[in-house]
């Protein structure tokens, strides 16, 4: 599991720059660069915290990882010590980034 930081203020599992979620996904299956990928899991509702579950972020988290080409990915894990995703003012997950990604 990943240390993640998560940037994305607008995401209504982000608590504190930590992800209430317990795992996400990160997308990009032919991303060659970090702005190709994206969080999958992002779901737009600031401060929507409709179930209790969500109230306790998490500073490790399971990622799941389509991007085949970073070389954090193996086995469809992502297996980097630490992750940041960011996306200012997202309002998709195609609007978030890995920027921890890195290219094989």
């Amino acid at each position: 599991m990943a240390i993640l930081q998560c940037g994305v203020e607008t995401c209504t599992y982000n608590k504190e720059k930590y992800c209430c979620k317990g795992d996400i996904l990160v997308g990009g299956k032919q991303a060659v660069q970090s702005q190709d990928t994206c969080c999958e899991s992002f779901r737009e509702g600031k401060g929507d915290r409709f179930m209790s579950s969500l109230e306790h972020p998490s500073k490790t988290i399971s990622i799941d990882c389509e991007a085949e080409k970073c070389v954090y990915n193996s086995n469809y894990k992502c297996y980097a010590e630490k992750v940041k995703i960011s996306g200012n003012n997202a309002g998709t997950s195609r609007e978030t980034v890995c920027e921890t990604f890195k290219e094989k």
